[in-house]
Formats: structure tokens, sequence, C-alpha cells
């Protein structure tokens, strides 16, 4: 017998009972999950959910911002970034590559259509694939790229490049009111992160605008593929909701047009803009100058603010409004006393107090006072007639202590200086105190809406962006009511002879057909160390005005900044504001189709129905009338008219009759907006104006065939400013020079 056969026969057993233990081991395990259906404490069948269910993200929407009218502000559009695919293990078949297999070919045909050199994206791809990177992006060039564009890149079939798909904010009216509307953008740092930033409504309503992204759940396979018989769930995306703004395209537009005239011309460190419909406080249009693109964000390292919102300044002469009021309802102003002008000292220890002037213009009555703009007026107002006391209880009233609550983020309040008396009498005529422009258009309303101050709004509405059901209305709100109804009446005849008085500062306001009642503002710019900046044209030039002025439906307010203006322009502030006013205004009124206030008496009928109506026989009619007929079209049958059937009209006034023929451009020359804007309404024009008067050059030649959708650019021109080039044409022609005898008034 072997001596070995003992401990091998032991070695088997021990090895027998080993491999038994474990297949016992293995049997109660088995076992077990099947009669417990767990492992390790967890459910095996959430395990296998857990491994065969996907989930996919639903994006949500951002809400739309839209003006009072429809019209889009701010939206979502698609945008892609580009990207391309260097992993050769990404191609399975090499008939079909889904990698970049030739960098140089590649680079020349991206080059041909993306803002980028040829060089620049082969270097990009080439470190890509040193690297071994799975892909690489393009940069600025290769992001925010337009479906346009992504159809002409895909259409060169170029291997491994690709798109990812995301959505971008969309400003389709470029610089529109830029610091009111805002953005809203993430911007990835260095150390990768995401840095939101935001300003104006976008910040404001952020919470109504952004949506709630929705989820899908669905079962896959083991690749990731859904399953053909796989359940799914769907959480639907809620959008963001829609929100409405007061703003008016057409007045916005208006306000942004004057403004960029004003900075070509003048240059202006700095013009703050508003206009307001005083009935509801909402605000119809808001802009500034520096401004910015929302899309490049050019020009916003220039001006960040909101300078309407959230910076005060001193106002200048136009507080001298709510000084006169809060005088008026007590009962202490007396247009025709006298008082001696020049200068005034509060008490014997105060430095004295001057006119714009200096010397003043001898003993004037108060009403002369308010038409001079007379500081020591306003100052003897608020010491001797009203008190200080009671004048700064009027202050509060008009809301000048505190912000007025307006939709806009970073709102900042007024800082009254009112501790001192020569802080008394120097707030009472603009200085000294500083004040938001919003505070000021606030207060205005008061003036122009009979007592009745009313907040601010930059939002009309938030409408659910499906279903288009209106979620918030918001309604006009009165926050206080400081003067009465006859105290309003009484300051706005007074400030509409500002306007027309010959002593007024404000004769530059003039609007024709429309009385305009306001007051012309110029203050002082603290510079550095505390004092003044000095100088003709280093002021905060400004007008504060409303029309019509018996029933006024719009507020403009305008404030420029240190224009520069030489020769005899030089301190004449009232030139660059009124230059961005007037044609605010007047274009303003007349799109809302505000009658004019003062006309020529004439014979006013109502106009009959004209459609179906002979052509000739029509016009022979209109004509024996005293109408001024004009035809629209080489048709024989009347179509439209303006004005339309049954409303007023005045003899010689403009009939436009459009007929069923070709519409034929007229000459309009010598034609007022009013009687142009008649001829792009029935044609379907989309009408810009420049200047004021009436029209001198038209884009659309005369006779020329007008289509729907077409472009009218109309010029106008003053009588004023034909006879000034007039006389021009005719110094040039003689090689004399004459004198300009325009008379200066300053405020």
């Amino acid at each position: 017998m072997n001596k070995k056969q003992p401990y091998m026969n032991a070695g088997a057993a021990i090895l027998f009972v080993i491999f038994g233990l474990l297949f016992f081991v293995l049997l109660y395990r088995f076992y077990s999950i099947q009669i417990t259906g767990e492992v390790g404490g967890q459910p095996l069948t959430a395990k296998a959910q857990q491994k065969y269910s996907k989930e996919g993200i639903i994006q949500a929407a951002r809400g739309d911002i839209l003006d009072r009218n429809g019209e889009v502000v701010a939206e979502d559009a698609a945008a892609y970034t580009l990207i391309a695919i260097l992993d050769k293990k990404m191609t399975t078949n090499s008939k079909k590559p889904k990698h970049v297999k030739d960098p140089s070919k590649t680079s020349k045909q991206l080059s041909q259509i993306i803002d980028m050199d040829e060089s620049e994206i082969y270097r990009v791809l080439s470190e890509g694939i040193k690297k071994k990177r799975f892909q690489v992006e393009f940069g600025k060039a290769g992001k925010d790229i337009s479906h346009q564009t992504k159809k002409k890149i895909e259409a060169l079939g170029i291997p491994g490049i690709t798109f990812i798909r995301d959505s971008k904010r969309f400003y389709p009216n470029g610089i529109f009111a830029s610091h009111l509307v805002g953005y809203k953008e993430s911007i990835v740092q260095e150390d990768g992160t995401n840095k939101i930033v935001s300003m104006g409504i976008e910040k404001q309503m952020d919470d109504e605008l952004t949506g709630k992204n929705g989820k899908i759940n669905y079962e896959s396979d083991l690749w990731g593929f859904l399953l053909p018989d796989g359940e799914e769930k769907i959480t639907p995306a809620q959008n963001g909701n829609d929100i409405y703004l007061t703003l008016d395209k057409k007045i916005q537009t208006f306000l942004e047009d004057a403004m960029d005239q004003a900075v070509k011309q003048y240059k202006p460190k700095k013009i703050i803009a508003i206009v307001a419909d005083p009935k509801t406080g909402q605000i119809l249009a808001m802009g500034q100058r520096p401004t910015f693109h929302p899309k490049t964000k050019e020009g916003i390292d220039k001006s960040w603010h909101n300078e309407a919102i959230e910076t005060s300044f001193e106002p200048g002469s136009t507080m001298k409004i709510f000084t006169l009021a809060a005088a008026i309802q007590e009962n202490k102003f007396d247009p025709n006393e006298k008082y001696p002008s020049g200068s005034y000292r509060v008490t014997p220890k105060d430095q004295a107090i001057h006119d714009h002037n200096g010397s003043g213009w001898g003993p004037i009555t108060y009403l002369e006072g308010v038409q001079r703009s007379s500081n020591v007026a306003f100052a003897k107002i608020a010491k001797e007639k009203l008190g200080f006391d009671k004048f700064r209880e009027y202050l509060s009233k008009f809301g000048f202590d505190k912000p007025t609550g307006i939709e806009l983020p970073e709102e900042t309040s007024g800082k009254i200086q009112y501790t001192y008396p020569i802080e008394k009498i120097t707030t009472a005529y603009g200085q000294g105190t500083a004040i938001t422009a919003i505070q000021q258009i606030q207060a205005a309303t008061a003036i122009a809406n009979d007592g009745k101050m009313l907040k601010p709004h930059v939002v009309e509405k938030i409408v659910n962006h499906d279903t288009g059901k209106t979620i918030k209305e918001v309604t006009p709100e009165i926050v206080a009511t400081p003067i009465s109804a006859a105290t309003a009446r009484k300051v706005r005849d007074i400030l509409e002879t500002v306007v027309t008085s010959p002593k007024g500062t404000g004769g530059r306001y003039k609007i024709d057909g429309y009385s305009v009642a306001g007051k012309t503002g110029t203050a002082n710019i603290p510079g550095p160390g505390g004092r003044y900046l000095q100088g003709p044209n280093s002021y905060m030039f400004s007008f504060l005005g409303m029309a019509p002025k018996d029933n006024p439906k719009l507020i403009v307010y305008v404030a420029v900044q240190e224009p520069q203006l030489k020769g005899e322009e030089t301190g004449q502030g009232a030139i660059p504001v009124s230059a961005i006013f007037n044609p605010v205004m007047q274009n303003s009124l007349h799109y809302l189709n505000i009658q004019p206030s003062t006309v020529v008496k004439a014979a006013v009928n109502k106009l009959p129905k004209l459609k179906g109506q002979s052509v000739d026989d029509t016009v022979k009619s209109l004509n024996a009338s005293g109408y001024d007929t004009v035809v629209l079209g080489s048709g024989t049958k009347i179509t439209g008219q303006l004005p339309e059937a049954g409303t007023a009209v005045l003899e010689g006034e403009k009939v436009i009759i459009q007929t069923d023929g070709d519409l034929i451009a007229p000459d309009m020359t010598g034609w007022s907006l009013r009687d142009v804007m008649k001829i792009a309404n029935l044609a379907g024009l989309k009408l810009n104006s420049k200047g004021k008067g009436y029209v001198v050059q038209q884009n659309l030649k005369p006779k020329a065939v007008l289509r729907n959708g077409d472009i009218l650019i109309v010029d106008l021109k003053t009588p004023e400013e034909l006879w000034d080039e007039a006389k021009k044409a005719t110094k040039d022609e003689q090689g004399k020079t004459e004198e300009n005898s325009e008379d200066k008034v300053q405020d």
C-alpha cells in the first residue's frame, strides 16, 4: 500500500466538503432571492427598472414679451451649436464615416459659411485629434447658428459635422427700449460654472417667464433604445407665461429714431426720455442713450443702468410745475401780484440765489416769473406763500420721497435735501434735491389727469403662453390725489403760456394744431470735488410737457445731458431737447388719432359711404363739396376710403379713395404726416417718417405701383426750416453773410 494514499483520500474529502458547502450556500441564495425578490435589502424589480428605465427632459419654452398690440419684443428661437466628432470609434461603416476624416477639406468647407478663418478651424480640429478628444466646438463662430445656416452646412454633407440644438432669446426689433426689456443669459465662467446675468423685464418677471421642464420616462434595452412594447410616461412641460408690455412699438420707434438723430447731431453724454398715458399710467415708450443691442450686448459697457428708473438727479426747473401746483391748491398764488426778480436771500446768513440771467427783469408778476422760469419767484412761493412745512407735505403728496413701484428692477427713490433753509428754497426750483425721471412722470399724471396721480406701469397683462388665457391684467391705480381738478386745469393753463408767451422759455415746443403745456428745465451737474460743472453746455437740459392741454392724452419727458452745441447754439439746451420732444409728441398724437385742438374754422360734414361707387362721379362730388380728393389706384370702382364713412371731416381736408385696380403712389410733397398715414393704412405700407412739418421727399416715387408690405419713407420739414434753407441758398449765391437774428431764450 502506498504511504501517500491516506493523505490523498483525506484531501479529496476536504475538497468535497468545501464544494458541498458552496453548493448549499448558492442553493440557499437562489431560493432566498426567488422567495423574497430582494438583493441586499433592495427589490430586484426596482434594480431592473433602474437599469432599463430611462428619463428624458422635455424643455419648457420661455414666455414671450410683447407690446400692447401683440407685436413680439422678445421670444425664444431655435439656435444650434456646431460640433465636430473626432473619435474614429463612431464610424462603423467606412463608406459612411461619422467622424471628421479630412480636417483640411472640412476646414475649407466650413470657412465658407461660418465667420471663422480656414486656418483657425484647421487648428481647432488638429489640436482636438492630437489630444484624442471625442468632439470639439468652434467658439463664438459656432454658437447661435440659425436654422438657415444649419441647413447650408448640412447640405455640404461633411462627415463628423453635427449640431446640438438649443434655444436662444431673440429680440427682433434690435435696439428697442433695451434697458426696459433687458435680457437674460447664462455665461460660462473660467471655472466652468454658469453665471446668470439679467436685467429689465427679463429679470423682474423671470418667475412668470420661466417655464417648468417636463420629462419622459421609458423602458429601454441594454443599449438605451426604446423597447417596442415598452411603457412611456410623459409629464408635459409647462411653458413660461407671456408678458404684454404697455409699450407701443410705433411710439417706441418714434422715440428711438428721434434719439438717434439727436445723438448724431449733438453728441450728448446722456439722453433720458419717457412717453406716458396720463389716464392709465401706462408707459408707452422709454429709452436712453447710450444704449445697447440686446443680442450682441454691444454698448452695454457704456450704460448698464436704466437711467429713468435707477438714477436720481437734480431735475432743474421742471420741479417748478409741482411747486406751482401746491401754491395754487393752497390759494397762495396770485398770477398778477408783482415781486422783485433778480436775487433772493432766504436768511441774512445764507448766500443769495439768483435768476438764471443773473440780474432778473425788474419787478414782474408771478405769472411772468413762471413763464421766464424765475428761481426767485419759486423761492418766494416756497418760503413766503406756502411755508416750508406745507411745501414739504406736497413733496410727499407728489411721491418724490419714495419709489413709484413700477415693474422694473433696482428702482431708486428721490433724495430730498430739506434740512437747511437754503436747501428748502433750492428744492422749490429743482436744485439740490435729486429725483428720478419716472417720479416726475408719476407726479405729472396728477397735473394731466385732473388731480388724480396714477402709478406708472410697464406691464399690461400676463397671459398663458399655451392657452392664450389672461392670468393677470394690470389696471390703472390711483396712488394719490395731491391736487383738485380745478387746480390741475389752472396749472395746465399757466404752463401753456410757458410755450405760447413771447416771454416764455418753452417757445421751441410749439406743435402745429396742438396746445402744449409744459416746463423747461436746466439742471446743474455735480462734478469732481462736489462742485458743479462749469460751461454753457454743462447742464442737464429737459422738458416735461403734455398735450392736448385741455385733455392731455400724452406726457413726454426728455432730458439731454451736456450736448455739444456750437456757435450760436451754445447754451441753447432747448434745441436738442425739442428735436426729440416735438417729433415724438406730434407723431404719437397723429398715430393715436388725437384730433388737433386748434384748427381753422371750416365747414364740417360727415363723409358718406363711398365703397362701390364710381370713381369719376365720386371725385367730382367730393371736389364740389370742397374736399381735396386723392385717388389711390387705377380702377373704376371704389373699394376703400379714409377717413371712414360717418367721420366728421373739414372742408379742404384730404379724402383718400382706394380703387379696385393697381394702387399708384401719389405725389405727397407738401402733405402732413396725418395724410400720409391714410395712404399707408389703405395700401398696407410700413411707414417711416423723418423730421416734422410737411413732406419734402418720398422714397416711393409718384406713379409707382404700391404693394402690400412696401416700406414708405417720407422726409418732413417745417416752414421755418425751408425758409432757413432758402435764405442760406440765397446767401451762398450772392456771397453775402447775414447775421442770424434768432432771439436766445435760456431757462
